[in-house]
């Protein structure tokens, strides 16, 4: 559903308080800060006779603290409720012996021989073997060939891979898969090894060696026709599309992506991956930021190079950085992964299309997130203590969370904005952060004062409407401004607005801005004569409703 919701609010362009500090959101997922995963090492074989997967997953983990008497992973139980589905563990060993564990209520916990001291290092291997209830789908694609692609958005992973599940814990991580020699394999990372082996199988590996989120941990396996592009810094850029697809999925995906690369790199930081690999693929509707491997849906592949697919492309390649690199250390905060991917698109279409396009996205974004207000009015950016993973979510997180950053560049001035952007993926690059992190960051480049900034567009629900109008007074050379908050829900908001005087015959109004914080305010601007009008909000930078006018 999420990819089916990214695609429809992508294409959307295509038309075209109480201090943040003082609170705690933590989703309800039993995290372990005391512990560490480095690296998972996946051995996986796959069958064209059965939809049953034979894993062996080597877990090696860093236990951070003294007197941890257990490893807790994520992994679904085979159970009846699921027709049998879900994993079933054979066996755990460590430094080849076996040692107990519990596989119950969809965890694998496996008991260390003596409770830990702080920085040990141990391995654990798994063995287990299901047919997954989800996160890895096996079926025919729309040619009817038979493919195996990952989809583990947001918790799905746990349904085939033993992991610890949740964004607080990234590794690195190796696919070793054996499967029938008419596939080929692709995974994050880089191929370190493809050996065909007896009985007309293949192995092929491959090694993630930067530290990710488990959700983007990533398996396709189908036949392939694949493209090496071209490079970015010395990094791959490659097409894997359906053989049916060459032609028109080499088109399609040759267009945009290093530009994307180039301008990411360039304005924010350098790009983390060993290689960026575009991916045909049936488990996914619209795309998924799988790091250096995205999946995009089947039907994405259609060799006109559309608009629509052009931005989920860009879309997806903005997440290599924020998202991916920079991760939301709890689901509660996804909106540093979805509301900075919807924004950087917009960013880059600027960049390479043109301001008329972007201004059309933020407008499009906003009937969106009026549509959305409607429905929901009490809905918050940051969830609290976020229960069920189906509503990580909503088009309000890319879309209201696009217009969030762009209001926050209005209020610090673009030149601190980027300072800040840098500053915050330099700091928090391959690691994790949060809303307090990057709100830190931001105060310390631009010296304001945020808390209110972000508590309001972010912890708080509600709408920003203002209704005014303004008049000329001709003995004062004066313009009389009033402008009042009328939105009925919610609190006041504080934020600085623009608003532009023109006169007849020129092009660049005159300029000012004020804080119209009350309900009720009233200004006025020195002017040299009378204006042919007064616009509020000249250059876009509020989410907001407005009925200005001249004052009859």
């Amino acid at each position: 559903m999420r990819h089916l919701l990214r695609i429809l609010i992508i294409g959307v362009f295509l038309a075209i308080g109480s201090p943040i500090c003082a609170r705690a959101f933590f989703d309800t997922y039993p995290k372990n800060p005391k512990i560490d995963v480095i690296n998972y090492v996946f051995k996986l074989e796959l069958s064209d006779t059965t939809d049953e997967i034979i894993g062996e997953a080597t877990v090696d983990v860093r236990f951070l603290a003294d007197g941890i008497g257990e490893l807790r992973l994520d992994l679904t139980n085979a159970d009846n409720a699921l027709n049998g589905k879900g994993m079933s563990v054979s066996r755990v060993i460590r430094d080849g012996k076996s040692v107990e564990y519990r596989h119950e209520d969809n965890a694998l916990s496996v008991k260390l021989p003596t409770v830990s001291r702080a920085n040990q290092r141990e391995k654990f291997t798994i063995f287990y073997r299901g047919i997954p209830a989800t996160g890895l789908k096996i079926a025919n694609n729309k040619y009817g060939d038979r493919t195996f692609f990952s989809d583990n958005w947001p918790d799905k992973g746990r349904n085939w891979l033993p992991t610890v599940d949740h964004p607080s814990d990234k590794a690195m991580c190796e696919f070793i898969v054996t499967a029938p020699s008419h596939y080929q394999v692709v995974s994050n990372g880089l191929k370190i090894e493809e050996t065909d082996l007896p009985g007309n199988k293949r192995r092929t590996h491959w090694k993630q060696g930067v530290p990710i989120a488990s959700w983007l941990y990533v398996l396709g396996v189908a036949r392939f026709a694949v493209q090496y592009s071209d490079e970015f810094e010395g990094k791959s850029i490659q097409t894997w599309v359906y053989y049916q697809d060459r032609d028109k999925g080499f088109y399609d995906f040759d267009l945009v992506t290093k530009k994307a690369l180039a301008f990411y790199s360039d304005a924010i930081g350098p790009f983390s991956y060993e290689k960026l690999a575009n991916i045909q693929s049936n488990s996914v509707s619209g795309g998924m930021e799988a790091a250096s491997a995205i999946l995009y849906s089947e039907n994405s592949v259609v060799g006109d190079r559309n608009t629509r697919w052009r931005n989920v492309v860009i879309h997806e390649i903005a997440h290599q950085w924020f998202g991916n690199s920079v991760t939301e250390k709890d689901w509660d905060e996804v909106w540093l992964s979805e509301g900075f991917a919807t924004y950087f698109t917009l960013l880059f279409i600027e960049h390479q299309y043109g301001r008329d396009e972007f201004v059309e996205g933020l407008r499009s974004s906003k009937r969106s997130v009026d549509a959305f207000y409607l429905k929901n009015p009490n809905y918050r950016l940051i969830h609290d203590n976020l229960k069920d993973m189906n509503d990580v979510t909503t088009s309000q997180i890319y879309q209201k969370g696009s217009w969030t950053l762009h209001m926050l560049r209005g209020v610090v001035g673009t030149e601190n904005f980027w300072k800040g952007i840098r500053a915050y993926y330099r700091q928090y690059r391959d690691s994790h952060a949060t809303v307090a992190d990057f709100r830190r960051v931001m105060e310390d480049v631009s010296g304001k004062d945020l808390a209110t900034f972000f508590d309001q567009w972010l912890f708080k629900p509600g709408t920003l409407k203002y209704k005014g109008n303004w008049s000329f007074d001709a003995s004062t050379k004066q313009v009389a401004i009033t402008l009042d908050q009328v939105q009925t829900e919610g609190s006041l908001f504080k934020m600085p607005v623009q608003i532009a005087v023109y006169y007849t015959g020129q092009t660049n109004p005159q300029m000012q801005s004020f804080q119209a914080d009350a309900r009720s305010n009233v200004f006025s601007i020195n002017v040299s004569g009378e204006p042919e009008k007064v616009i509020l909000d000249p250059d876009m930078w509020l989410l907001m409703d407005a009925d200005f006018k001249k004052k009859e």
